[in-house]
């Protein structure tokens, strides 16, 4: 069992859905006190309602994670919440889907702002707060599309997860100086709201690719978070963790006949 992380001041950005909502449950459930980032206030109220619900301790703060001042103001606020802030979670981002040949500049801007620039400032805001005391985290949301992985239509996407994983490295070295770590964690196919309308079809066929034949859920990828979160993490820096369930492995589907 992991030391306890009950206390705990944890910040989880894109918490109103799907990964991010996954990510803070995981936590809330292990008695941390989470505050919930989110661009949509209706969306974050939902769910810090329904975290609440469970006895978890939570919060909320409306945050576009581009945005400098909105994210220093986000660690404020988290500081001012719960009296600390230990662990960051830089999960939000977008994904949306469209081909080179229609992408525009300003669309591969727009993903590079929520993507890559949101895990650069997210990681930079929490600096001043892990010099006070030793065993701060990061821990940034990747992907298996970019690092490893391609797929049409994420070309900006791709580039902004493989991104994050350069400026990881760095950042890893710069952070163990103030006695804190950051990794990442690097989904696979994961079941979320997104996924919904697809069809049992899509997804089937979706599961079939994988070794072990069915599609992640967003606490897998939680507890992935949570054990970098962890005391017993802490000589782990500057490294990435595929929850993939296989994903990745195979040559060709004939690789799982």
């Amino acid at each position: 069992m992991l030391t306890s992380i009950e206390g705990r001041g944890v910040v989880v950005t894109g918490a109103s859905k799907g990964i991010g909502k996954g990510i803070a449950k995981v936590f809330a459930d292990r008695g941390a006190k989470v505050m919930l980032a989110a661009r949509g206030a209706e969306a974050l109220e939902a769910t810090a309602a329904e975290l609440a619900a469970g006895g978890a301790t939570v919060a909320t703060h409306v945050c576009d994670v581009s945005d400098w001042d909105a994210v220093q103001g986000l660690v404020a606020a988290t500081v001012e919440t719960f009296g600390s802030l230990d662990v960051m979670c830089a999960n939000a981002g977008v994904f949306p889907q469209v081909s080179l040949a229609e992408m525009s500049p300003e669309d591969w801007d727009a993903v590079m702002a929520a993507n890559l620039r949101s895990a650069f400032l997210c990681t930079k805001a929490v600096l001043p707060e892990f010099a006070k005391k030793p065993g701060g985290r990061v821990v940034l949301t990747s992907s298996i599309t970019g690092p490893v992985t391609g797929f049409p239509g994420w070309a900006h996407y791709g580039a902004s997860k493989a991104g994050q994983l350069g400026f990881l490295r760095t950042a890893a070295i710069e952070l163990a100086k103030l006695g804190a770590t950051i990794n990442a964690v690097m989904p696979g196919n994961v079941m979320t709201e997104g996924l919904d309308g697809l069809g049992e079809d899509y997804l089937a066929t979706m599961a079939a690719s994988i070794p072990l034949k069915k599609i992640g859920s967003v606490a897998d990828i939680g507890h992935a978070a949570l054990f970098f979160a962890s005391e017993e993490a802490g000589y782990i820096t500057g490294q990435t963790l595929v929850v993939d369930g296989g994903q990745i492995l195979p040559e060709s589907l004939e690789a799982l006949d």
